[in-house]
């Protein structure tokens, strides 16, 4: 092979032209923001995630002196919205609510045209919100586990039904592993989000859920909807009465919904640093916290390693539920 020797005039045009664009990518961060910011919902508005993502931009408008928009794109177990966001152009301005439900969804479809892990950066978790097992009480007639456990049992001709945010999230999970561990039978019936979800519970067009506190916030309350168990290792503060599945006889049982911010990889490290030091400020706030607690969230808050690993445990946890429940979804 013959060898063509590197001229020093064109090496030095290629190390002054690497210079400029380091330099370029460092002003951009230096600048950053110049112009509106938005972050992908993967849900229709008036669920959780929408609810933690609107709070935290507000906020976020405020301290970083430009708008913060929310768009929703809703659809395939929130893979739609992250799939956009992992193909969008790595500079900060377009980032991605994510949600427990993107670990899951590596396990349950096939093929995914984005990989969580590699094509998406973790920012920094913001919330937590435990889920629950609820019944519309006129519908579904139960006041523990032990009581809906014998029923779906006594109903196997014609399952009862749980509703869940879609196919591969978080609550379809909750739903199979409970089913794994009752011996029971349910019938699945997959929503766009916890806005639909809701209607159809309070409607009757599904005996329970698995969805969280802050959708029915309002109907616990005023009993319309009935909480059975918590669906985390620990109580939650919000309902201190209401026992864990745990508690109710499902050893091991603890799935909870969090939520975390995600730039497309590639993304200039300033401009991360900069994202997770200005909403690390607002997600320990007392305004957040007090925000949050209204729809029965926690705030979390973490550097982009922790969240890191926090996905990466997920993934595992979720892989063995998805295997031995034989998910599948095209």
């Amino acid at each position: 092979m013959p060898h063509f020797p590197i001229r020093p005039q064109a090496l030095l045009r290629v190390c002054i032209g690497l210079a400029i664009a380091t330099a370029g990518v460092l002003v951009h961060a230096q600048d950053y923001p110049t112009k509106p910011i938005t972050i992908v919902v993967p849900f229709p508005p008036g669920g959780t995630t929408d609810l933690v993502t609107r709070t935290l931009a507000e906020s976020l408008s405020k301290s970083m002196g430009q708008p913060v928009l929310v768009e929703n794109r809703p659809g395939a177990g929130t893979t739609v919205g992250a799939d956009f966001v992992a193909k969008s152009r790595p500079d900060g301005y377009t980032l991605l609510m994510g949600a427990v439900h993107h670990t899951i969804a590596p396990s349950v479809y096939k093929k995914l045209s984005y990989d969580l892990q590699k094509d998406l950066v973790p920012v920094t978790t913001v919330a937590s919100v435990p889920n629950i097992v609820a019944v519309n009480p006129a519908v579904t007639p139960v006041k523990t586990i032990a009581e809906l456990i014998a029923l779906a049992k006594s109903s196997a001709k014609t399952p009862l039904s749980y509703g869940s945010n879609g196919n591969g999230t978080a609550q379809h999970l909750i739903g199979t592993l409970f089913q794994q561990q009752t011996g029971t039978t349910l019938l699945h019936v997959p929503y766009k989000g916890s806005a639909p979800l809701v209607a159809d519970l309070l409607g009757g067009q599904v005996n329970m859920s698995f969805d969280s506190i802050t959708a029915q916030w309002s109907f616990l309350k005023n009993g319309k909807l009935l909480p059975l168990a918590v669906t985390a290792h620990t109580r939650s503060v919000f309902l201190p009465d209401v026992p864990t599945l745990e508690e109710a006889g499902l050893k091991g049982f603890d799935i909870q919904t969090w939520y975390g911010v995600l730039a497309p990889t590639g993304t200039p490290k300033p401009v991360i640093d900069r994202l997770n030091s200005e909403m690390l400020k607002i997600i320990k706030s007392p305004a957040f916290a007090a925000a949050m607690a209204n729809g029965g969230c926690e705030p979390l808050g973490s550097s982009p390693t922790e969240m890191a690993a926090l996905i990466a445990s997920e993934t595992t946890k979720f892989a063995k539920i998805v295997k031995d429940g034989n998910l599948q979804i095209e």
